[in-house]
């Protein structure tokens, strides 16, 4: 099978390699968002949407314009993408998977992408990359690029500048070593409870960091705007913005490496991470009650990071030759596992479930889970409308490996 893999390590350019990498991620920054206000004067004009292809050709009126002149300075192919992935914005959009596109900030994930193998050259062995018009540039080599290389990605975060390496290769078809299937509950309380009654304890690296984080916020905004105190203000905030994300990032990868080399089968809540976390504030006509408890319960919700959660477990079990099973979750905290009662009134407290009909007893995010593993299987026994053919053939091979 095909591994598509990305290698991601810190860039250590120079002076003048610095200045280029800034301005080519301005030239991209600037051709997305031109195409961006094209597409919408487009729109309101009545006319149909601007496909890439005629797209590009505003691209080539740009770059040969008087207007903009400087955009010949950076490689063509980033700026080309730009335009792709504005195409893409939209599609993403039209399938409701994503909201309208916005237009880009200067400093916020500010990235270009070079798509073309064949104009990069990777030398391992001294730590370096050829990337088109900024030559070769150093990188902290910190492991080994594994596979064939098919594009590079350059991207700025705090200040520092890195290269994602995407790569494909060929690998044997994994065969899980492990033989269990289990089922996860997600939470608050607990980051993720399993069914056989385990659990893994919440990092909540924003809320540990909320204090200083607000006190560091507070003292950028008594600064004068864009003066030097501001700026060493403010990268103190996204300092600690990225110690926030790189600790969470850190402990989701521990968690899903963990899990997917323990379990052949995991299933989890198909979880709708968007809706649970939308704000309740309402309108001025119609406002909401408890609009800041529900604020403080969106950001504990997004601080544990579930979303995340379940993409890298997803191509984790995939790799390990296991798979990931998302499965309704809908009364999973509200059912008994032993008779089926579903009843609000099951669940008196956030951790205590009694069934008001037969009596059982246990944690409620352990019920959740056992749901969760029941419900799995249950849909992998009788079949369901959303299984897929090869969903269902997988499944079943799996689930003979762990019955013998």
């Amino acid at each position: 099978m095909q591994r598509l893999q990305a290698f991601k390590y810190e860039l250590k350019p120079d002076g003048g390699q610095q200045r280029n990498l800034r301005r080519y991620a301005g030239s991209c920054r600037f051709v997305y968002n031109k195409a961006l206000a094209l597409q919408q004067a487009n729109h309101e004009a009545g006319e149909k949407f601007i496909g890439y292809v005629a797209m590009a050709k505003y691209l080539t009126a740009w770059r040969n314009g008087e207007e903009t002149p400087w955009l010949k300075d950076a490689p063509v192919h980033p700026l080309q993408h730009a335009l792709k992935d504005l195409e893409t914005a939209y599609k993403n959009f039209f399938a409701k998977r994503a909201d309208f596109p916005r237009f880009k900030r200067k400093g916020s994930s500010d990235s270009f992408r070079y798509p073309d193998p064949k104009q990069i050259k990777l030398d391992q062995a001294n730590s370096r990359l050829f990337l088109p018009k900024l030559g070769w540039i150093r990188y902290r080599n910190s492991r080994e690029v594994l596979g064939e290389l098919r594009n590079v990605t350059v991207s700025s975060k705090n200040g520092k500048w890195f290269v994602s390496i995407q790569t494909q290769r060929e690998v044997e078809q994994p065969v899980s070593t492990a033989t269990t299937a289990i089922g996860i509950d997600l939470g608050i309380a607990r980051f993720a409870t399993f069914s056989d009654g385990s659990y893994i304890a919440p990092l909540n690296s924003f809320k540990t960091q909320q204090a200083k984080l607000a006190k560091y916020q507070r003292r950028m905004a008594n600064k004068q705007k864009f003066s030097n105190n501001w700026k060493k203000a403010k990268a103190k905030v996204q300092k600690l913005h990225t110690k926030i994300a790189n600790a969470r990032r850190d402990f989701l990868n521990k968690a899903t490496t963990t899990i997917s080399q323990n379990h052949a089968v995991v299933f989890v809540e198909d979880l709708q991470v968007r809706n649970m976390s939308k704000s309740a504030a309402g309108t001025a006509e119609n406002p909401s009650k408890n609009v800041a408890a529900k604020s403080g319960l969106n950001k504990a919700i997004l601080d544990q990071g579930w979303g995340e959660f379940r993409r890298q477990l997803d191509y984790k079990m995939a790799w390990n030759g296991g798979i990931l099973f998302a499965v309704p979750a809908h009364y999973t905290s509200q059912e008994c596992p032993e008779c089926h009662h579903v009843s609000a009134d099951n669940r008196q407290t956030q951790a205590r479930f009694a069934c008001v009909e037969c009596g059982y007893k246990n944690h409620a995010d352990v019920v959740g889970a056992v749901n969760v593993l029941e419900r799995g299987h249950r849909l992998l026994a009788c079949g369901d409308a959303a299984f897929s053919r090869s969903m269902k053939q997988e499944l079943t091979e799996v689930s003979q490996l762990i019955l013998n």
